[in-house]
């Protein structure tokens, strides 16, 4: 079995047998009747966290393997203020491509990750936060959310050390967006808990810059000077005019765990909001595949690996899970490694072939540069020697000299070559 494929493997020996009519939420399904692969889950053992989950189940087996270790351990979670995940993810189709949008993808985010920018230059110096405006630039970036969900992970892929700190902030913004309406947020929730992932950290602007940008591990004083952020960024957002209240609660609590053992208040997951949960995800998420100067960013295969060891801990399990489904194996703008040895930046990923993306091929099978081509996996691309193109893993692009220059030249042709035909 291909282990780029077995993200989420069932490791429990206690297994029944159910026959899918006997299913229930909160039931966690380890084996199916058939091999993983030739279904359409992209997980190798999930909870069954919505009546949905359970119809997806019937509709391709007849009976399912429960984990009753897993099953008891892991509960389903609430959703106390919004709908039932999926339940209404019908408006939120996508209704454009990828090369139709990238374009204007790039430019709300350039703009936006300049007000972000802007916003904690101000809060340095002193000043408040227009709240009016944020508003304004997360609303843009929900609708670039509902358009094309892949250019926006594109734009989140393309890291940049030097501008780690309101570029986070932003890919906070538009990942929590994205997972939001995996769960089936409406419009205006998603303007929610967008502002609430640009604001979480605004708080960081009111530590001292040597402790801020210390490239090493922390001193004690330093650490306990760091863990002040959140307090700072509730104080700060509580005084800016018109702040959603939900923003004020996340800056404040989204170093919180899952057990208690977070900080500053120790609080325990039924105490932390939705948004709380949401955005404590994305932002570990986002701060584990970035490149810092103490440290090489992770791949997202390595990032979800580390992630999936701290649900029901640190992390909501369903909460998590739903965000894994959310960015599937390959999100558009990771760079992977062929069967054959060339490298390539997943490009787009359509409804129902997580497993075969679009691929824009950089590297040949030496790792040097060649002209770029799009291939398509569902359509079974063939390479010069006749062969399907698979993907063998993620790989790091800075290890075999992608960067984001190289990357965005690359995209530029698509976008152009588009346009010609």
């Amino acid at each position: 079995m291909n282990d780029s494929n077995n993200i989420f493997l069932a490791t429990s020996n206690v297994l029944t047998q159910i026959d899918v009519k006997d299913l229930q939420i909160g039931m966690y399904v380890s084996q199916l009747d058939k091999p993983w692969l030739e279904s359409s889950f992209i997980f190798q053992g999930f909870e069954l966290m919505s009546q949905t989950d359970i119809d997806a189940v019937k509709s391709e087996c007849q009976y399912v393997f429960i984990d009753m270790e897993k099953q008891s351990k892991y509960l389903q979670p609430k959703f106390s203020r919004f709908k039932e995940p999926e339940a209404d993810n019908s408006r939120y189709e996508r209704y454009s491509s990828f090369t139709k949008e990238i374009e204007k993808t790039q430019e709300v985010y350039q703009k936006t990750s300049t007000l972000v920018k802007s916003f904690m230059d101000g809060v340095a110096l002193g000043r408040g936060i227009n709240v009016e405006i944020a508003k304004q630039a997360v609303a843009e970036c929900v609708a670039c959310v509902l358009k094309s969900p892949d250019a926006i992970l594109w734009m989140t892929q393309l890291k940049n050390r030097d501008l780690y700190t309101a570029q986070h902030s932003m890919n906070v913004c538009l990942l929590a967006i994205l997972l939001a309406r995996k769960m089936g947020f409406n419009e205006e929730q998603l303007n929610q808990v967008g502002l609430c992932g640009m604001m979480h950290d605004m708080g960081k602007m009111l530590i001292p810059l040597e402790v801020l940008n210390k490239p090493g591990r922390f001193e004690p004083h330093e650490l306990t000077l760091m863990k002040k952020h959140p307090e700072h960024g509730r104080n700060l957002l509580i005084k800016s005019k018109d702040m959603y209240g939900g923003a004020i609660d996340v800056a404040y609590s989204h170093h919180e765990r899952m057990d208690g053992k977070g900080y500053p208040r120790g609080l325990s997951g039924e105490h932390l909001s939705d948004e709380t949960r949401i955005v404590t995800i994305v932002d570990m998420y986002d701060a584990m595949t970035s490149d810092r100067v103490y440290q090489k960013g992770r791949t997202h295969r390595d990032a979800i690996d580390e992630m999936l060891k701290m649900r029901g801990s640190h992390l909501d399990p369903g909460y998590l899970i739903k965000f894994i489904e959310a960015l599937g194996l390959y999100p558009a703008g990771s760079v992977v490694e062929m069967s054959n040895g060339e490298v390539g930046v997943i490009i787009e990923v359509g409804p129902g072939r997580q497993l075969k993306p679009k691929v824009m091929l950089c590297l040949d099978e030496d790792k040097k540069l060649r002209p770029p081509r799009h291939i398509d996996l569902f359509k079974l691309d063939l390479d010069a020697n006749g062969k399907g193109y698979k993907i063998k893993r993620l790989i790091n692009g800075h290890d075999y000299g992608v960067d984001n220059e190289m990357i965005e030249s690359y995209v530029k042709s698509t976008i152009v070559d588009s346009k010609l035909l």
